[in-house]
């Protein structure tokens, strides 16, 4: 039995005020809002510490996050984004437990 792929949808996103659409798959919107943030805050640290604007600053964000993604798999790091979805999970689930126990009271 084969699984068909999650299908693409488009969505906007927003980084330093500016709107891009983007391609994400029906699983995936978490990741990418995780990675919006990361891509905002590093990009607005990079802004802040440099002269760079536009797309200066953005290739210099990227050849940056490249870096430590190089590093972190050169000395086995760890890959954040399945980290993060799992602590959400365990998160949403604690949250849905404690509801439930309130109600009890």
């Amino acid at each position: 039995m084969s699984r068909e792929p999650a299908q693409a949808e488009t969505t906007e996103i927003t980084i330093l005020g500016r709107e891009y659409r983007v391609q994400c798959r029906e699983g995936d919107r978490e990741a990418l809002n995780a990675s919006v943030e990361l891509v905002e805050r590093r990009m607005r640290d990079l802004a802040e510490t440099t002269r760079a604007s536009g797309e200066r600053l953005a290739v210099m964000c990227a050849l940056n996050l490249a870096h430590e993604i190089f590093q972190m798999q050169a000395t086995g790091g760890v890959d954040l984004v399945p980290l993060r979805r799992r602590i959400n999970s365990m998160q949403s689930r604690i949250e849905e437990v404690l509801s439930s126990q309130e109600k009890l009271f």
